[in-house]
């Protein structure tokens, strides 16, 4: 479970997170909806420690991560490139979180391939450095170096950016797939609201860095009303 308290963030006199209270429930699939500037990079940097909130705080799992470490066993998340080691091979990179994480390389070549299909032969065995592969190549990197370790809390941001039609359907099932089998908590944002629709079961829309909807997303219901915010009826 992650709960936000009071959450603040300003840049000079623009607020960029203003959240009083929230919480994701374990096992939801929540999408973040919101257009540029809205605050939802924000957000997922202060969740995951990587930006000091100006007031409140976060919790994972009941820790804090801005007061422990700890929490960094349960959580896979990929926000931009700007989380790989563009100097190794693919393969080298998932070996370095292996190693970072005690899991023998045997294990992690287990596990990897689960990933062989997204990977849709253009990662593995190409002896490629991650910085020379195309954007979508180091999106899929990223994505699978978030969920290699099996967290219990998975954060991607923007995850369909840079991906061909045929990868991001693939992906949509992965995360659901992924979710269900995990019983995993996955936190989504993305522009594309037909593919956050299809995921998710709980659809949350930030403006100007404040929840300004919560809704329940049973079968597609929440589209009607998605729709008419964004203006497509």
């Amino acid at each position: 479970m992650i709960s936000i308290s009071n959450l603040k963030k300003q840049f000079g006199e623009t607020k960029v997170c203003d959240i009083p209270s929230f919480t994701v429930n374990d096992g939801d699939i929540l999408g973040l909806v919101g257009n540029n500037g809205a605050g939802k990079t924000t957000l997922f940097r202060m969740l995951l420690d990587l930006l000091k909130a100006d007031e409140g705080f976060v919790q994972i799992n009941g820790i804090n991560p801005a007061e422990s470490e700890t929490w960094k066993n349960d959580v896979g998340a990929y926000i931009d490139d700007g989380f790989l080691i563009d100097f190794l091979t693919p393969e080298e990179y998932f070996a370095f979180l292996g190693k970072i994480s005690n899991m023998p390389q045997a294990e992690v070549d287990e596990r990897l391939q689960a990933f062989e299909r997204f990977a849709g032969g253009e990662i593995f065995g190409q002896k490629k450095l991650i910085r020379n592969l195309s954007a979508g190549n180091k999106q899929k990197v990223g994505i699978i170096s978030a969920l290699l370790r099996k967290p219990k809390t998975v954060i991607l941001d923007e995850p369909f950016n840079f991906l061909d039609p045929t990868s991001q359907l693939m992906l949509k099932h992965l995360i659901t797939d992924y979710a269900e089998t995990m019983h995993a908590t996955v936190i989504i944002s993305s522009h594309n609201l037909q593919h956050t629709v299809d995921i998710s079961t709980r659809i949350v829309l930030l403006e100007h860095g404040q929840i300004i909807r919560d809704l329940s997303n049973t079968e597609g219901s929440a589209t009607a009303e998605l729709q008419e915010y964004f203006g497509a009826e």
